[in-house]
């Protein structure tokens, strides 16, 4: 397929096309976005990306790339002006921490009724390792591990977003001042708000071969 523009396949409120978008925008490369029904995947993109997840970049010479994390970085290497890319020694270690263990007790904290093993609040318990973590950080530095945002604030961000929202009002009342300052910032940011307008939904239909 011969396109002029990147194509990325995209569901808005999935954190990892968040931070996928967030990396593109500030590199201010255009591309077309196709904004997905997560029960309806379009064949075309199951066909380049067989796992089935979102986000997934194809490059107009056809290299695709399916990882949220590989898609910021080539975003990164087309442009990088305010040095995403020069973070902290501890940000390799703080991505994985939270796409990994935070990641696995978010969901069910989130969707704690799928997993009654535990109630809520244990998996939030659980969770609270990584904020506490972060608090810890932000009381130092005004980013995470760094004087300036970075490609570890972007990554981490979407998903202590979707934590905050889990339960708006223990959040509010929790004693993560500096996190809170720090996702408040983020939320009312520029950027965020570029990356979230809405889309209409791809319609597999559309799409046309030969």
């Amino acid at each position: 397929m011969t396109t002029t523009l990147p194509i990325l396949y995209n569901f808005r409120r999935c954190p990892y096309a968040i931070r996928a978008r967030l990396a593109i925008a500030y590199a201010g490369i255009p591309v077309e976005i196709r904004e997905v029904q997560l029960k309806q995947k379009p064949e075309y993109m199951l066909s380049i990306s067989p796992k089935g997840t979102v986000p997934v970049l194809q490059l107009p010479d056809g290299t695709v790339i399916d990882e949220s994390l590989d898609i910021m970085r080539w975003a990164l290497a087309q442009n990088d002006p305010d040095h995403w890319l020069d973070s902290s020694e501890d940000s390799e270690r703080l991505i994985q921490w939270n796409d990994r263990d935070f990641k696995y007790h978010l969901d069910r904290y989130k969707y704690a009724d799928r997993y009654p093993e535990f109630p809520a609040s244990y998996y939030r318990s659980q969770a609270e390792k990584f904020l506490a973590e972060l608090e810890s950080k932000l009381s130092q530095t005004p980013f995470l591990g760094s004087s300036h945002f970075a490609i570890t604030d972007a990554a981490i961000f979407p998903f202590i977003r979707q934590f905050a929202a889990v339960d708006n009002q223990w959040f509010a009342a929790s004693d993560y001042r500096d996190l809170k300052l720090w996702l408040n910032d983020l939320f009312e940011s520029d950027l965020f708000a570029s990356v979230m307008v809405k889309q209409p939904v791809y319609n597999p239909t559309d799409y046309q071969t030969g």
